[in-house]
């Protein structure tokens, strides 16, 4: 990965590049008014465009750039304000006060709707595992601006982890969080998810496995809960209980935990 400035750039762009390499601790290269497939030619890399209001990371495999933005989480986060259902909800049953982690980061959309819910008094902790996607999201969240107050502050109170999750959830105290939460790359790919194309190019594939589940199982307080395709494999294999929506083409999924 290298990072350079958007096309027409002035000073402040440049330094800002700068800045962002070396926190990156990647190479800072000069636009010089070469386009990014230029760049790529010459560098043989990947790129990360300093833009005035976005970072954009373009893949060498010429997949379409990847940048932060909301997702599905805008519509979402409206629906939850005016009190509607939410799939996501009644799987997790987050409530105000309870700590979330989100094992599989990407984007945050899920992320963001659980900080919502849960509040101030809660906290939410998003795992990613590219180094580079998690920068993107965490400058992301902190700067995106969805025009409604109470998203905008949930974003900024999400805790972005650069790790490997299998280590991460090793690492953590037995029933440190109410929810653990797994939304993995669906063993058969939904066509019309434009939304995250451009994720797929820097997306690490970690599959789930029984030492992951159960780890999950030991962080997790209340239960672990699983977003995957409608004919995902992983529910019956994990003894997952399937929330089945008749028309939706994934389910979400949960492993419950009762006190001993």
């Amino acid at each position: 990965m290298i990072v350079t400035t958007a096309g027409r750039t002035n000073k402040e762009m440049i330094e800002k590049a700068k800045q962002i390499a070396a926190e990156l601790r990647i190479p800072y290269v000069a636009r010089r008014k070469m386009s990014v497939e230029e760049l790529q030619k010459q560098q043989h890399d990947d790129v990360l465009v300093v833009g005035k209001k976005r970072l954009e990371m373009y893949s060498a495999d010429g997949a379409p750039p990847f940048f932060f933005h909301p997702n599905s989480a805008m519509f979402r986060v409206k629906r939850v304000l005016r009190g509607e259902s939410e799939p996501f909800l009644e799987a997790t049953k987050l409530q105000k006060g309870m700590s979330f982690l989100d094992c599989t980061l990407g984007l945050a959309a899920d992320s963001i709707v659980a900080s919502v819910v849960v509040g101030e008094s809660g906290n939410v902790t998003g795992v990613e595992g590219n180094r580079y996607i998690a920068y993107l999201v965490e400058q992301g969240l902190h700067q995106w601006d969805s025009g409604i107050a109470q998203m905008n502050e949930a974003m900024k109170r999400i805790r972005v982890v650069h790790a490997d999750y299998r280590s991460f959830l090793s690492s953590l105290p037995d029933r440190s969080f109410d929810v653990v939460y797994f939304d993995p790359m669906f063993e058969h790919p939904i066509i019309e998810s434009d939304g995250i194309q451009g994720i797929k190019s820097f997306a690490i594939y970690t599959e789930l496995t029984e030492e992951v589940i159960r780890e999950a199982k030991r962080v997790a307080r209340q239960r672990v809960v699983l977003k995957d395709h409608w004919q995902s494999t992983r529910f019956q294999r994990f003894g997952f209980f399937v929330y089945v929506r008749k028309t939706a083409k994934f389910h979400f999924a949960t492993i419950e935990l009762t006190e001993e």
